[in-house]
């Protein structure tokens, strides 16, 4: 199957969040697995020279935007058997940042448009065009009438990928025509219409064939108000095509016992290295070196959905505790200064570090005990997942993905704590029955360690789902054979067996019905009937039927008639069964 996966950030070429890690490592378990795929994304200023230098010029033309002709190049890499396609625009995508610009609705309008135009210039058919967020939102929209117009799209379907509800791409409906490039018809047939603005993630969930989001339990909550920022109603009416696929995670990237990016390595049956790994993190962050206490991490954005404003107003209670606490991340200002001022308050427990830092990051992970995730909203998460891996005890909240690979302490499976309402109270407490479980059952608190490093976090089962979704859309036999060989061995093997018994039971029957057959011309009157006595007996209770109801006259004076009829209508049914 050939796939055209649409990200506007894809790692490790350029990364602000969760969605280049997922267009990093779904589309290299896509090709694994036996597909024809491409990547394609902006060319951004901040791809590395090291990625530029592979890349090779394939076309460039004029693109079309609404009534723009901008230049648009596409230039590819291939690497791990994928093709990556970077779309070429320096006016669109030479700048230091990737978002906030006062054009973002231009430039990511250019870009789907350089999704959707692509296919034709390489000559090339894609079953599947899989999209994601707001700024992909447009190509299936455009895919609607563009598939009827360019061969190369003929039949193309699309998914789209709801990774963060909360951004939208919502504009003034005077974008519409000047901009988009749509008829008025898009707006009065309510596809892009949002309380009088033009919403393109709305547009999408309508248009796209099938709709996804990043777990199960968040599907689930997006048809609530309070987390589907005023799409419930949407989401509502296209629950029949949205389906919730849980993230994977690049186990090979995130692997503790290789010890990249560690002071040590470890495995799950052998975490001795896990405590060089803490003090080397205690020295790089200024926290006291002590093997016994507790370290208490987060690493994310410093937002309120995050749950930061928990965590902020609860600082005093969890220092109480025998615990050291390190912050990495950047964000919302007040956030910033209330970790700062915690980091002033309680010097060498307290580290804020207010910063992106993948080396440290790495470093937090492989050495922290405990990595606390009070969100608000979290569509999947990676954070928690990457932790567990690395033998560090999630604290999270209820929600998304979090719901969906955390299981709390006590139940089957356990990996670590979670609560379920939005209070720092509750919060504090599961922090402060972790700590416990810390101090006074180290059997147990190993147990959690094992059971989060050794859970399947891999793309493996998503991988399936997802190709589940496109061969369902596309109407492509899925070749389970190539998958579940062991599994399908013996059903070839039955399956002939019932249908040779039919068989042989069907051909005794003609056998027998072609011996009296050259024995019909001498007897036709009583050898015929004594082969298909079935046939008649029906043929003759049909011909009373009509006779009866055709009259009584019909039935006395053509006596004799019928009776020489009635013969010849069986000599004709009786040479075409021979």
């Amino acid at each position: 199957m050939n796939i055209l996966f649409a990200s506007s950030e894809v790692a490790p070429f350029i990364k602000t969040g969760g969605l280049a890690d997922v267009a990093g490592s779904l589309p290299k378990k896509l090709a694994e697995m036996g597909h024809d795929v491409k990547v394609i994304l902006p060319l951004y200023e901040g791809v590395a020279q090291q990625y530029r230098e592979k890349m090779k010029l394939l076309c460039h033309w004029n693109c079309r935007v609404a009534w723009r002709t901008p230049y648009c190049g596409i230039l590819e890499l291939r690497e791990d058997n994928i093709s990556y396609l970077f779309v070429d625009n320096e006016y669109y995508f030479k700048r230091a940042e990737v978002y906030g610009h006062y054009d973002d609705g231009e430039r990511f309008t250019f870009f789907s448009r350089a999704v959707v135009e692509t296919p034709a210039h390489l000559d090339w058919h894609p079953d599947v065009i899989h999209c994601n967020d707001w700024q992909t939102a447009l190509v299936p929209i455009y895919l609607l009438e563009e598939r009827e117009r360019v061969w190369q799209l003929r039949g193309s379907k699309s998914v789209f990928t709801i990774h963060n509800i909360e951004y939208q791409g919502r504009y003034g409906d005077q974008v519409l025509e000047d901009l988009l490039g749509l008829n008025r018809g898009y707006m009065n047939e309510h596809m892009l219409a949002y309380h009088g603005d033009v919403n393109l993630m709305k547009g999408a969930i309508y248009a796209a064939d099938y709709v996804t989001t990043v777990s199960p339990t968040y599907a689930e909550e997006l048809q609530y108000p309070f987390y589907a920022h005023g799409l419930e109603g949407v989401v509502a009416d296209n629950r029949w095509k949205l389906q919730g696929i849980l993230n994977g995670l690049d186990a090979d990237l995130y692997d503790p016992s290789n010890g990249a990016g560690l002071a040590a390595a470890f495995t799950p049956d052998d975490l001795g290295g896990k405590a060089a790994c803490k003090a080397a993190l205690q020295r790089a962050v200024g926290l006291r070196e002590d093997p016994n206490v507790p370290i208490i991490a987060c690493v994310s954005r410093l937002v309120r959905h995050k749950g930061f404003e928990l965590v902020a107003a609860a600082i005093p209670e969890i220092m109480n505790m025998d615990v050291q606490m390190v912050v990495l991340g950047t964000g919302e200002w007040n956030f910033e200064e209330a970790f700062r001022h915690a980091e002033a308050q309680y010097p060498s427990r307290f580290s804020a570090r207010i910063q992106y830092s993948a080396a440290l990051s790495t470093a937090i992970y492989g050495g922290a005990d405990l990595f606390l995730m009070p969100s608000v909203s979290e569509p999947c998460g990676l954070s928690q997942m990457i932790a567990m891996r690395y033998g560090t005890v999630p604290v999270v909240r209820e929600t998304g993905g979090l719901k969906d690979t955390v299981v709390p302490h006590g139940v089957f499976g356990d990996n670590g704590f979670t609560f379920a309402d939005i209070n720092a109270h509750d919060m504090v407490w599961v922090l402060g029955e972790a700590v416990d479980l810390y101090y006074n059952d180290k059997s147990a608190w190993r147990g959690l360690q094992h059971n989060g490093m050794t859970r399947d976090f891999s793309w493996n089962e998503p991988a399936r789902e997802y190709e589940g979704v496109y061969y369902q859309i596309t109407g492509i036999p899925r070749p389970e054979a190539e998958f579940h060989a062991p599994a399908g061995a013996p059903a070839p093997t039955e399956v002939p067996i019932p249908d040779e018994a039919p068989v042989a039971e069907e051909h005794p029957a003609p056998a027998l019905a072609e011996e009296p057959v050259p024995e019909v011309p001498a007897a036709p009157a009583e050898e015929p009937p004594a082969a298909p006595v079935k046939r008649p007996a029906v043929r003759k209770a049909a011909a009373r039927k009509s006779a009866s109801s055709g009259g009584a006259k019909k039935a006395s004076s053509g006596a004799g008639t019928a009776g020489t009829k009635k013969p010849a209508a069986r000599k004709k049914k009786e040479t075409p069964a021979d």
